[in-house]
């Protein structure tokens, strides 16, 4: 009797397991939205495909804003700038297949951008991976020389934890994107799955009883404990710090430094420092600084140390130079521009970053695998009461301001047609909003906008390019986008995104129907301007088309400028997406420069 008792018992319980787990309407979709909405994510970008549309979901009824772009790659640059701006990791959702393949560039952007990115990513079900499925390519090894982590989910019980350790991943060490591919079958409910498992005519014999064997079998792995309770909250992260003696070692080195010089990079940005304690941490120490990257606009719009010029002739003076984040690649002349009787300090998350070409044309006195955002708070405690002399960052802002007046003249003369470029700059900067987020994406225009546009606060700038869409999820602060008529070819689709999610952006087009920073070069070297030459489009059209206002500005609109300017501003306070198409022409601003 008791084996009986105890068999129906155990009937009963598988009963209950198979209503719980294979007549349940939910899907793997909301194991992932539920690990999201824990870790603090309020965006997902996409481009919707039906291998994601269960994450889609999920994640808005758990009040994840969802975010439709017109281009994979749009999707993931926007998560890019929002874990750039945010401190928190960007997710972006894509589709399979060509989804994934449109992502690439943008993953790459990211990688070498050092930003926390996790990018989720449709395939075909598991077990049609290779035979032939709809868009099913290997997209893992297409991956993973671009991430930190990809993982192919083969169960639903593995969602969660799968997602908290990308996250985890993505934001330890030297930040950087992960990856995550879900099969079809691990994101649809099991009544749905099930029908496609399904054998409608199946062999007949022992095959045919083989065949449905390993299906059914297959299908309830598939599924096993896909619904017990899990821990979604997040993983420990991990983040490399200098140790005591270091600290110590580079407190003494300051100290007796005349003419020191910080360059500070993207790194010294990142989370667990606020950059508000960063900057105190600079003003304190008191040395100039030259600000790359994200930490440009760290000191404010007018800081005494903050130096903008003559870079190359301050580090050639310096007795001491900390490089924060920053790495001794082509910004830097690979590190040839570094005085070899300097002190150098370095200090970066990624080892690789630290030394590179350490081997070659520079040697760092003391180098330091940590955050370098922490390390200047350690650094400024430990220098209290010390303040580099004075007159070496007034000699800097005075060759500052010297060279910026020059560069002002040059915004005062008249080009042969249209406006000149850098008066148009001088303007919008002038005319910017203080909590203003200044993005940029081209070559010759974004270059000069660079020397002239001057951020108003820590992350309140983005300058790379082929860099867009940071604008998206960030509708509470100005947004001024700063295209060449090269780069806004791209993306300028994404006005329909603008217009469709309410993102009051003003994206100042500077328009000299041509590629110039290519051209600078290719003309004069190799005496033809061959696939240089654009038009001047009626790109304010196409921002109407798709719903936001264009406003075209040639030369006869210049007194009007400021108004112009005004108006737009008045429109995005409004919800409303603009574009000025500004006609420009030619100047020998950045003449022979191919790079800023």
């Amino acid at each position: 009797m008791a084996f009986f008792a105890f068999t129906s018992l155990l009937t009963s319980f598988a009963h209950i397991v198979y209503r719980l787990v294979y007549t349940s309407p939910r899907h793997g979709g909301e194991s992932v939205a539920e690990v999201l909405r824990a870790h603090g994510v309020k965006f997902v970008f996409t481009l919707v495909g039906g291998h994601i549309s269960p994450i889609l979901v999920a994640c808005e009824k758990l009040g994840i804003r969802i975010v439709d772009t017109r281009h994979e790659a749009t999707a993931v640059f926007a998560a890019d700038a929002v874990a750039r701006l945010s401190g928190t990791v960007g997710v972006a959702a894509v589709t399979a297949g060509p989804g994934l393949t449109n992502t690439v560039t943008a993953v790459k952007n990211a990688q070498m951008a050092e930003s926390p990115l996790l990018l989720l990513g449709g395939a075909a079900a598991t077990l049609l991976q290779g035979r032939g499925a709809l868009q099913d390519i290997d997209q893992m090894s297409l991956f993973k020389p671009l991430c930190k982590f990809c993982a192919s989910v083969r169960s639903v019980k593995d969602i969660a934890i799968t997602v908290r350790k990308a996250l985890a991943i993505a934001q330890s060490g030297t930040p950087g994107p992960v990856f995550i591919e879900f099969p079809i079958d691990t994101l649809y409910p099991f009544h749905l799955v099930s029908k496609e498992f399904g054998v409608k005519n199946p062999p007949k014999g022992i095959m045919g009883k083989v065949v449905t064997w390993y299906l059914h079998n297959h299908l309830k792995n598939l599924f096993a404990g896909a619904w017990e309770t899990r821990d979604v909250s997040p993983l420990p992260v991990h983040i490399p710090q200098a140790t005591d003696n270091q600290v110590q070692k580079c407190i003494e080195l300051v100290s007796r430094a005349k003419k020191p010089v910080i360059l500070l990079g993207s790194q010294a940005t990142l989370p667990p420092t606020p950059t508000d304690d960063i900057r105190a941490a600079l003003e304190s120490l008191g040395i100039p600084c030259f600000l790359g990257g994200m930490s440009r606009g760290m000191l404010g719009r007018n800081s005494p140390l903050h130096i903008r010029q003559n870079r190359s002739d301050a580090l050639k003076e310096a007795d001491l130079v900390l490089l924060a984040g920053t790495v001794c690649d082509f910004r830097l002349s690979y590190g040839r521009v570094l005085n070899r009787r300097s002190r150098i300090i370095a200090v970066n998350r990624d080892k690789t970053q630290l030394l590179k070409n350490s081997d070659m044309f520079w040697k760092p006195t003391v180098a330091i695998q940590g955050d370098a955002g922490s390390f200047l708070l350690r650094l400024s405690k430990g220098l209290k009461g010390h303040t580099c002399p004075e007159d070496w960052p007034q000699s800097l802002k005075a060759g500052d301001v010297t060279k910026e007046k020059a560069n002002r003249r040059k915004a005062d003369e008249k080009t042969d047609r249209h406006l000149n470029p850098l008066s148009v700059l001088h303007r919008v900067d002038e005319l910017m909003a203080d909590d203003s987020i200044i993005v940029a994406d081209g070559g010759d225009f974004v270059g000069s906008a660079a020397y002239i546009m001057r951020p108003r606060g820590p992350l309140r700038c983005i300058l790379y390019p082929s860099l867009f869409y940071t604008c998206l999820g960030f509708s509470f602060f100005h947004v001024w986008i700063i295209y060449g008529d090269g780069s806004l070819g791209y993306s300028v689709a994404e006005f329909d995104t603008f217009t469709r999610h309410k993102t009051p952006v003003i994206a100042l087009v500077g328009n000299d129907a041509c590629w110039s920073q290519i051209a600078r070069e290719q003309v004069p070297i190799l005496g033809s301007n061959v696939a240089c030459g654009l038009a001047f489009t009626d790109y304010h059209i196409v921002a109407d088309g798709y719903g936001g206002k264009g406003t075209l500005i040639g030369r006869e609109d210049e007194d009007k400028l400021d108004g112009i300017i005004k108006e737009a501003q008045k429109e995005t306070r409004q919800g409303r997406a603009t574009l000025l198409n500004v006609l420009i022409g030619k100047t020998n601003f950045r003449e022979g420069s191919i790079s800023v």
